[in-house]
């Protein structure tokens, strides 16, 4: 069996579009093990995260979604790993895609690049990012999983195929 599963399903956030607290419920790193409760709707906590925010937050236009999904697939075959599908929304980002590295490194790298690309028509200030801290890689090990995951995302691009 391959230390790396079939596929990756990679989802990141724009910066200070997910805080802790609001109504979309979220989770913690510290209390992310299986049966650890959600964090719900808690305005003094989401007060709290947004008095941080260095920079305001990122809402992708249309123009950048769709330079988004057009730059993803070269993005795929600049780190070595197989491009399946992808998909913007203006407070997140979709990728599915094979690779033979850690999702999170994979991750990482998909981020920075995308941000290169959004800067060349788009630059912000110096310091800034255009992404949430983290995200989330869901290991796909299953053809059932990888359609499904296709189909998710699919439903949800700016462009359609």
């Amino acid at each position: 069996m391959s230390d790396f599963p079939l596929a990756y399903h990679l989802t990141f956030g724009t910066y200070g579009t997910r805080l802790h607290g609001d109504e979309r419920c979220t989770i913690h790193r510290s209390m992310n093990r299986p049966g650890d409760p959600v964090i719900g709707k808690a305005e003094e906590w989401e007060q709290m995260e947004r008095s941080l925010l260095k920079f305001p937050a990122v809402i992708l236009t249309l123009e950048q979604r769709l330079l988004i999904e057009k730059s993803i697939p070269d993005i795929c075959r600049r780190g070595g790993w197989v491009f399946v599908n992808a998909a913007a929304a203006p407070d997140h980002i979709h990728v599915e895609l094979k690779g033979s590295a850690h999702g999170k490194s994979i991750r990482r790298w998909l981020k920075t690049w995308l941000g290169q690309e959004l800067n060349k028509q788009w630059p912000r200030a110096a310091g800034s990012t255009w992404w949430a801290e983290c995200g989330s890689v869901k290991w796909i090990w299953t053809d059932d999983y990888l359609e499904n995951v296709y189909l998710y995302i699919d439903a949800q691009r700016t462009t359609p195929r």
